[in-house]
């Protein structure tokens, strides 16, 4: 019972610790906006704002299913790679010194035409 009791208050803080943290945690696109559209084949500059919270080292910037090198610089631009024709997904997810996601993760659709 009492080996009950200690495994759940750890799961409960763990849960909380996690809560705080995403709370904590902020991720700004600037630009591209959401949902605009773009050309094909063109680079373009990703513009953006992360604050780490407690735990969380740095973050990788996902195009659709593909994640790109971690990013250590909390703001300023990262190049995306050129995109094809059709509907795109970019996502910035922070992630632990592991390269663990942490949970907090902001995304925007871009549609290159």
């Amino acid at each position: 019972m009492q080996g009950s009791r200690i495994l759940l208050l750890g799961v409960a803080l763990s849960f909380v610790q996690s809560l705080a943290s995403a709370e904590m945690t902020s991720i700004k696109i600037a630009a591209p906006a959401d949902n605009e559209r773009i050309e094909a084949g063109e680079a373009y500059q990703l513009v953006y704002e992360v604050i780490p919270g407690p735990g969380e080292d740095h973050f990788h910037v996902w195009v659709d299913d593909k994640r790109g090198p971690g990013v250590h610089e909390t703001k300023g631009t990262y190049t995306l790679p050129k995109l094809s024709p059709g509907e795109h997904v970019i996502t910035i997810k922070v992630v632990d010194k592991g390269h663990i996601p942490t949970g907090p993760q902001k995304s925007i659709k871009l549609s290159a035409q």
